[in-house]
């Protein structure tokens, strides 16, 4: 005897529905003690990169349509939570960190979880993390997903605050103060380099002494991540890595043009626009990137 329609459709959406456990773990590293979640209890794994003022929880989203596919790590990322350098003075945030630190540290917590060959996402800031990762280590990489990517288009501003000595030092001063900062916030909106969604976020991260250190730091630690874009695309085609660029057609801060130039050069890359402003990490999302992955 055969199972009813409306007793299958309850199955499915039940299939549908699984929820795996959510794990919270520590990996220690000479360099700093990371936070992630383990999320999803797929055989592939993807190492996910949240945006600025986040935490490693924010892809959890995905977890209803993609868990069977994918185990999720999601890092709380540098100045973020519970994610801590081992030396998190500013002497040392601004010595920075380069790539090759950075990926060796990923290697390390690739063995410390047993984890050989991974995709990577990342969203607005976490877009940085996730470039580095493959340019560094493309030929562990299935998958390259980034959202909203800023690693392709930091902007002038970004790059004068963290880059231009001049700009650091400023941006030191405005950080050290009650409200130098939420006056530049304020100039950046006025001038349309943020909406007024990028500066309610922002706006939010800025409100003590220890967030502003931690806006100042990340700008100012990661600043010689810049993307080196002949690279990346030489390592993605080289290793027939699948890519993923996702833009909200309402983000003005990422717009959908600012990586047109370097798409047509990747041989299998996907450019997906989704009818959403900046803050695009939903339901829709998880559902419109599965579809890409399936």
């Amino acid at each position: 005897m055969g199972i009813g329609i409306d007793k299958a459709i309850i199955v499915e959406n039940y299939l549908q529905a699984t929820i795996y456990k959510m794990t919270d773990h520590y990996f220690e590293h000479s360099l700093a003690k990371i936070h992630y979640y383990k999320f999803g209890n797929g055989s592939k794994s993807m190492l996910s990169f949240h945006g600025y003022g986040m935490h490693g929880k924010q892809f959890k989203v995905l977890e209803s349509v993609l868990g069977d596919d994918y185990t999720f790590y999601g890092f709380d990322l540098f100045f973020h939570k519970e994610t801590r350098l081992v030396d998190q003075s500013i002497e040392n945030v601004k010595k920075g960190i380069t790539k090759k630190q950075f990926s060796d540290l990923i290697q390390a917590f690739c063995n410390y979880e047993n984890i050989d060959r991974f995709s990577v996402i990342g969203y607005s800031m976490g877009t940085f993390y996730a470039t580095t990762v493959v340019e560094e280590l493309a030929n562990r990489i299935a998958e390259f997903i980034l959202i909203s990517p800023s690693s392709i288009r930091p902007g002038n501003v970004i790059k004068f605050l963290s880059l231009n000595k001049i700009g650091n030092r400023f941006l030191e001063r405005l950080t050290s103060s009650n409200k130098g900062l939420l006056r530049l916030l304020s100039l950046l909106r006025r001038v349309k380099v943020v909406d007024d969604i990028g500066y309610n976020i922002l706006y939010k991260e800025i409100a003590t002494p220890e967030l502003r250190f931690s806006f100042y730091a990340c700008l100012t630690f990661l600043r010689f991540w810049n993307t080196n874009e002949a690279h990346l695309v030489d390592v993605l085609n080289k290793n027939s890595i699948k890519s993923i660029f996702i833009f909200g057609k309402r983000d003005p801060m990422y717009p959908q043009h600012i990586a047109d130039h370097l798409i047509p050069k990747i041989k299998d890359a996907t450019k997906l626009v989704l009818d959403e402003n900046h803050e695009m990490i939903n339901h829709n999302f998880a559902t419109e990137l599965a579809r890409l992955l399936k």
